[in-house]
Parts: structure tokens; sequence; C-alpha cells
């Protein structure tokens, strides 16, 4: 993947200093795009015994002929198609190819108001991300889709990841991490998948992935255009889309028009430990969820998930999942000025009085070098979730948790196609009674940080 990395880097540079013919592109960027039409709606009328690129489009989405790139999510995913791309192209004569991905340098500091309580935690830390993706026609009405995601969190923030007050899931040395968000596996996704065109209307798409996505939640947090300049994972990622990295998973999917509905088998065991190896396939959970993407500027999907022991230390633990998110991006006109937001739903259940329910509301508003984003979540957390056991009074309803943080960001400077970006953000929190003993009152959070990413992607 360094190679790859070193590959697209000269890619991106000759993407900058020689356009590509007139034919091949328009001299707009892809923010620019009607929005008063479903970008995929002009593709639906090319004929289909033309490559992508006879017909003015080089690369479409990840699985469909018919629909525009900007669609893609992670996994099988939506997005609005009115969402920008920020990524490195290139185009072959049969081969199309993409990457994308993040990098922070940051100092984050968790309840810094309440030292020597829970969660009081600085760390100098550098979350990462980097996604290639490769793309071909097949005949007509075939495509297929390689994908490859690698992650140096083990080795940038540790084995027990970086400080974030309130998260919790998976472990390190055989204990449950709280307080901390955990790093993802290097190899974060390997898969392949072919979609078949019946007609404009109708695809059908097989992917599988060895690590992969199954058709549960939203777009993971990593890959969401309304989290886009946010380092910190969402506290409700083990309710919406912790499933984005299971280490084997098949999904079938069908699209008609504007809905499309998909099931997946897959591994309920969340990855182990070990960022570095590949862990035991087992199928013994699925999933099935339906999207709809009404316009150009609106996703949304319901999903339902039967997780198999996805904890190893609670490993007689199911998860019935349920998810439901709406997705929205719009341009502003105007250079790189476009605005995202999510609103997503997830509830975990576990049975008993294990019932747990996620909220989230973020946004992030792009305008041209600078940007403001939030976040607001409500999460439901019990005791076992926070590592409480100590508690002396009997707690049998989840412990109720919000918070609310905003952050601001300004591009420094661009080279190669490549954007250095300089932000920083606070957060708030309000937390049940019973936890002000541990945490203190109104705890607090913030954070400074460089960030290297891909610059917005033309046509």
């Amino acid at each position: 993947m360094i190679a790859l990395a070193t590959a697209f880097t000269k890619v991106a540079a000759q993407h900058e200093h020689h356009p590509a013919p007139a034919k091949d592109s328009v001299d707009h960027e892809m923010h620019q795009m009607p929005q008063t039409k479903a970008a995929g709606e002009d593709m639906q009328h090319m004929d289909h015994g033309k490559s992508p690129a006879h017909t003015g489009m080089h690369m479409t989405h990840s699985f469909s002929l018919s629909l525009p790139m900007t669609r893609n999510g992670s996994g099988t995913g939506w997005q609005p198609d009115a969402t920008p791309m920020y990524a490195y192209m290139k185009h072959g004569k049969k081969w199309n190819y993409m990457l994308h991905g993040s990098l922070f340098l940051r100092y984050t500091s968790q309840n810094f108001n309440n030292k020597n309580l829970l969660g009081s935690s600085a760390k100098i830390s550098a979350p990462n991300w980097l996604m290639g993706m490769a793309q071909r026609q097949v005949g007509k009405n075939g495509l297929l889709n390689i994908r490859a995601m690698v992650s140096l969190d083990r080795l940038t923030d540790g084995g027990a990841g970086y400080p974030l007050l309130f998260q919790s899931g998976e472990s390190w040395k055989g204990s449950p991490l709280v307080n901390r968000q955990h790093p993802h596996d290097l190899v974060s996704e390997l898969s392949v998948a072919y979609t078949q065109r019946i007609n404009d209307q109708i695809d059908l798409t097989v992917y599988a992935g060895y690590p992969g996505e199954p058709a549960l939640g939203p777009t993971a947090f990593m890959h969401r255009m309304s989290a886009f300049n946010n380092p910190d994972a969402v506290l409700g990622h083990h309710w919406q889309d912790a499933t984005h990295i299971t280490f084997g998973v098949v999904t079938a999917g069908v699209r008609y028009g504007k809905f499309k509905l998909e099931g997946s088998s897959f591994t309920g065991r969340e990855p182990d430990e070990n960022r570095f190896n590949f862990d035991k396939m087992r199928f013994d959970s699925y999933s099935y969820r339906l999207l709809f993407n009404p316009s150009a500027n609106w996703a949304m999907q319901v999903s339902r998930g039967f997780i198999k022991s996805p904890e190893r230390l609670r490993p007689d633990e199911n998860v019935n999942r349920t998810t439901a998110s709406v997705q929205h991006s719009a341009q502003l006109g105007g250079k790189n000025k476009w605005i995202s937001s999510t609103l997503a739903w997830g509830l975990n259940n576990s049975g008993d009085h294990h019932k747990e329910n996620s909220v989230l509301l973020e946004s992030n508003l792009q305008l041209d070098k600078w940007s403001v984003y939030g976040r607001y979540e409500w999460v439901q957390k019990s005791v076992e979730e926070l590592g409480l056991r100590f508690i002396d009074v009997i707690v049998e309803d989840p412990f109720r948790i919000s918070q609310f943080s905003l952050g601001l960001n300004r591009q420094l400077l661009t080279f190669k196609n490549t954007i250095l970006q300089a932000g920083g953000q606070v957060g708030i929190y309000a937390i049940d009674d019973l936890l002000k003993s541990e945490y203190g009152k109104t705890p607090l959070s913030g954070q400074v940080y460089l960030r290297i990413t891909p610059g917005l992607m033309k046509m």
C-alpha cells in the first residue's frame, strides 16, 4: 500500500499539471453538478454498448453502471449524489483507479476540567486511513470493483487507541476499552464485487470482503462527509456503524430505480486485539438493509442485524441491532462550498434489560478554505459497558450521556491536489447524576490538529 500511495501521488501531480482531453473532461468541479436532477439520471440514457470513458464519464458508482460515483458510501451503502468527493483518480484503457484517505496529527485532551477522575487523559494522536479502489467494465453490462483499505492506527495510536470520553467497545490486553477509541486493523477492507446491469433501472450485485462491511447501518463515520473534518469516532459507533470492519462478509443486493434491497451473511465477532492479522471467518450473523435515494440531495436507509457474540469478553451475549439514518448534501454555489448532514439512530438489544439507544446529529459546513462542523450525540450505556461494576448501587437502567462538539478548520495550503489543514474543536458533556462522582460535573474535551487529505476531485 505504501507503493500504491506513492503511485497515486504521482498520479495526482500528473492530474494537476496535465489536464485530460476536452472530450473526457468538463472544466468544472464535481460540486457544480445540477441539484434539480439526480446526477445518475443523465447517465441512465447512455448507450449500453459504450464504456463510461466513451460517454464522458470515466468512473461510475462502485456497484452500478447507471449511477454516479458520488453516491459511493462505505461498503455497499449509499450517500447523496450531491456529496462532494476528495480523492485522486487515474483513468486507464480498461481500469479506473481512485485513492482517498485522511491523516490527522493532533493533541487531544479529555475531561481536562476534572483531573484525576475517570476519562481524564491527554495524548498526541494520529488517526489515519487510506483506501484504494479499482474498477472496470466487463462486457456491455458488467462491472467489476476491487477495494483495499489500510490503517496504521495500531502503530500511531497504540493497542489501546486514542482517548475519547465515554467511548466503549472492543478490548486491549484482556480488558474492555472504556473512554478510548480502539485502533482499526491494518487491513480494514479487502473486497471484490460484481454487478450485472439488467437495464437502466435494475442492477444485481454480489459483494465479498475479508474484511468487508455488511449491509448494516449508515455510511461509516470515517467516510461520511458530514464528519469530514472531525477526527473523532462517534460515541454510538458500536450502535450504528461498527461492522464496517468484518472478517468475512458476503452481500447480495438488487437495485430497482431509487431503491436498493440487500442482505448479508457475515462474521459477528468484532476484530481481535491483534490488528495485523486476519481473524477467523465465522459467517454466523446476518443483516438486511433497504436504501432509498429520493433525489440528488438525500440518502436514507433502514437496516437490521442479528449479530452473534460480537464482544470476545462477553462471548455469550448476542446483539440484535436496528438502525435508521438520513443523509443530506447540498452545494452552496462557488468553489468548494457545500454542506453535508447526517441524522442516525441505532438500537442494540441484547435481551433482559440491555436495550440501549443512540442518536446522532452531525453536520459539516464547508466554505472553501474554512469549515465549521459540529456533532450532537445522545447515547445510553450500561454499567457493564462503562466498566463501572464497583458502583455501590444497583443500576438497571442504562446511563444517559449527551455530548455536543463544535469545530473550526482552515486550509493552510495545497500541493499536488493535496490539502494541508489546521483545526481544533471542543466538546461538552451532560451526564447522569450517578456518573458525576466518577467523572465530575460537565466534563470537557478539546483538541488541536493538522490534517492531510486529497483535494476536491474534478471531473
